[in-house]
């Protein structure tokens, strides 16, 4: 176990010290200024789409909500990455993390406008609805099949195992905090209500979970909203401590500006997954007439995800400093923080949440798994023997400690970030054709912008849904 736990520090440190982090900004300040910063001025329109509750596809009427769309994905969105995640960027890269945090979700929502909008183009039909990903968008727009498969690979073992090892590793030393659990015997259970669900057992488990879910994420902003509004009159003091623990003279000579940089990237892209590959599965299968109205959508949801979300849980954490090397990390630091502002019933509600929040996460992190795992082959035996290597890894999770299930997820969330960034930048030059088309249909006065393929002559043949 020492031998692999160093093993996967080395791969971390080579991986985001000397290629992500660079490829991160590098993609994000890149598609910012190619689309005129379109995360910023385009704001208005992103929270009007919100609205656009009915399109015409074909000629038919689809009374697809994009309000809740984007509450969907709101609520996938907030889970261990906001709750755990932010406490864990503190605990190691100190309140200038949460700086980091900020920008990499200004500047890389435009990365996720560009990602959204491409699986968008190159979605094609299910065969219940649109199919799409960095894997079709790599084989049909990149002519690369190889790389899809790569792609396919990288995001089923990222989000089957190593994401959903953090899902258990969080869940379990929440119920261990809140009552007193120990974590062999919520990993046994988790393992196997996952394992029951996966094989196609009880569906109604999963059925009420994604209708709780969003209740319970819409129920932490709304307990995180009050605490910060209650301690209103600390905000710039924290604010302060933020930026000045980003920038700060002691952090320079101490090596700490690297060490919140990382952290504060890190963090902020498991939360909010801007370039990283994973929403476009999703973005693809929205009935939508133009597809850049996805890419808005994404883009908005990386704001709310990181700028009002986890900005809520670090304020409520920093709120009481105290707890920073406490020897508290993830989140037991962020029940014991709530807990001092709103009592016991803080620290219960967050586990409580967590999970819902983890156990949906694992559910949607498997799905993930296998729609890719059917992207490369129809065969059966390498998704029974990944539903067990699932299960083995909530377990996993659940017995691990906090810094190793980080650690692995971020060797596969670099890789596969790295592959995505890739297609992007070469594919990117699209997107920006179809930002280009749908701000001058609106410039026309068209309210809602249409694509149609044949505006795009030399890829027309690789648009199957247009």
């Amino acid at each position: 176990m020492d031998l692999f736990t160093n093993i996967i520090n080395e791969a971390n440190n080579v991986l985001w010290t000397y290629v992500l982090i660079i490829m991160l900004l590098g993609c994000a300040i890149w598609f910012s200024v190619k689309t005129r910063f379109v995360q910023f001025r385009m704001l208005g329109e992103m929270i009007r789409l919100l609205g656009d509750s009915t399109v015409k596809i074909n000629g038919h009427e689809k009374h697809i909500s994009s309000f809740q769309a984007f509450t969907i994905s709101l609520a996938s969105r907030v889970g261990t990455g906001n709750l755990a995640g932010v406490a864990t960027a503190l605990t190691v890269g100190g309140p200038g993390a949460i700086f980091w945090m900020w920008i990499i979700a200004l500047l890389g929502s435009s990365s996720a406008f560009v990602e959204s909008t491409l699986a968008q183009l190159f979605k094609v039909k299910g065969k219940h609805s649109y199919v799409g990903g960095p894997a079709y968008y790599m084989e049909r727009g990149l002519k690369k099949r190889w790389m899809g498969v790569l792609f396919a690979v990288l995001i089923t073992v990222t989000f089957g195992l190593a994401f959903n090892s953090v899902q258990s590793n969080t869940m379990s030393a929440a119920l261990q905090s809140a009552f007193s659990i120990e974590p062999l015997n919520s990993g046994i259970v988790i393992s196997v209500l996952t394992l029951v669900i996966i094989f196609g057992g009880v569906h109604r488990i999963a059925a009420i979970s994604s209708v709780i879910v969003p209740v319970m994420a819409v129920g932490y902003i709304a307990l995180a909203l009050f605490v910060v509004l209650a301690n209103i009159d600390r905000i710039p003091a924290v604010v302060e401590q933020i930026v000045g623990n980003a920038f700060g003279w002691h952090q320079a000579v101490g090596g700490g500006i690297g060490t919140a940089l990382m952290q504060g990237i890190k963090r902020g892209l498991f939360s909010n997954e801007a370039g990283m590959g994973s929403a476009p599965n999703a973005a693809a299968t929205a009935h939508v007439t133009h597809p850049a109205k996805q890419g808005f959508i994404q883009a908005l949801g990386v704001f709310t995800d990181t700028l009002l979300i986890c900005s809520c849980t670090a304020f409520i954490i920093l709120f009481g400093e105290d707890y920073i090397g406490s020897g508290l990390d993830g989140i037991q630091l962020t029940q014991a923080a709530l807990t001092s502002e709103v009592g016991n019933i803080g620290g219960i509600y967050v586990a409580i949440a967590t999970l819902f929040f983890a156990y949906s996460s694992i559910l949607g992190n498997y799905y993930y798994g296998e729609a890719n795992i059917r992207f490369f082959t129809s065969r059966q035996w390498p998704v029974v023997l990944y539903r067990m290597l699932v299960g083995g890894m909530v377990l996993f999770g659940s017995l691990a400690s906090l810094n190793l299930v980080w650690n692995l997820a971020d060797v596969t969330m670099a890789l596969m970030s790295i592959c995505n960034l890739i297609a992007i930048s070469l594919l990117g030059k699209y997107a920006f054709r179809l930002l280009d088309d749908y701000l001058a249909q609106k410039r026309k006065g068209i309210k809602s912008p249409v694509f149609h393929k044949e505006q795009m002559k030399d890829i027309e043949q690789d648009l199957e849904c247009w």
